[in-house]
């Protein structure tokens, strides 16, 4: 089988069932990608395909998303940090020591958790809408923040979050009009098949109330840029009322050679402006990871 093929793999981490995605030859270096919500390792299909040439490429689906387990809310704890730390047992059991980040909008707080507490492990990160300071946070989070305070009287709006009408919402704002036939209804259809799984809406508002806990870990993903001086490359939408770019150049304030790429995007800019940023991964790699 060609080095170049991507393959899909399942293995059990404490239990459970992990899917991932892999490409490329592991004695090249490699690049761990992590995935936002609601979607899974689908999304970096087509990026991977472009650097399988060149690197080792691996994207699981956390547990509650694509075809990783689902457990139900009372049989796990879902959690940002229970996610990291099985994504943390996935790379060793895949024997992956060494690795640069991709991560996206959920993937953000995992990988930073791992870069933070394991940094000789990682070698740069890419970071697509994935926050690590206040700054980027947009209205679209004001009924999240509501929901982390008080659940039973904001649960309504927030599962107005988990229809096909939202979903389709997160691909399609902030994209130019002469961009918007790039993006496959595939897409979203697949992210929504996965949040009508019977219990999985559950799960995804334990994640929606746990998000607050991420912010309480920025000061040390921050105190981490300054100490160890990660490569970093913020390949961001400037139309993305998620994530807003404040969140990309704010990287700029604890690593000052941080690479800020502002596109003409929205939060899942890989669907629209995959060619572009690929080019920037591959050079940014090129520069900052060994071959």
């Amino acid at each position: 089988m060609s080095s170049f093929a991507l393959r899909s793999r399942t293995t059990a981490v404490d239990g459970l069932e992990v899917f991932y995605r892999e490409a490329g030859d592991p004695s090249r270096p490699t690049l761990v990608l992590l995935h936002g919500f609601p979607s899974s390792s689908h999304m970096y299909r087509g990026l991977m395909a472009e650097l399988a040439d060149t690197y080792h490429l691996v994207a699981p689906d956390h547990i509650g998303f694509g075809a990783s387990a689902a457990p139900a809310v009372d049989a796990f704890d879902h959690s940002f940090e229970k996610l990291t730390e099985i994504t943390l047992g996935l790379l060793d059991r895949l024997g992956v020591d060494r690795f640069a980040l991709y991560v996206q909008d959920y993937g953000a707080p995992i990988g930073l958790r791992i870069a933070s507490r394991h940094p000789e492990r990682v070698t740069a990160i890419v970071t697509q809408s994935g926050n690590a300071y206040l700054e980027g946070f947009t209205p679209f989070w004001d009924v999240l923040f509501a929901h982390a305070k008080d659940r039973k009287d904001n649960e309504e709006g927030v599962r107005a979050l988990l229809t096909p009408e939202a979903t389709r919402w997160q691909y399609t704002h902030g994209v130019p009009a002469d961009r918007l036939d790039r993006i496959g209804p595939e897409a979203w259809s697949l992210d929504q098949a996965g949040l009508d799984r019977p219990g999985n809406q559950e799960i995804q508002l334990q994640l929606f109330w746990d998000y607050q806990f991420n912010l309480d870990g920025y000061p040390a993903f921050q105190e981490y840029f300054r100490t160890h001086r990660p490569p970093l490359l913020a390949a961001w939408g400037r139309g993305d009322e998620i994530f807003g770019p404040a969140g990309a150049e704010a990287f700029a304030r604890d690593l000052p050679d941080a690479e800020i790429r502002l596109l003409d995007a929205g939060h899942f800019a890989l669907e629209t402006h995959g060619e572009e940023i690929a080019e920037l991964v591959r050079d940014f790699l090129g520069r900052h990871v060994g071959k």
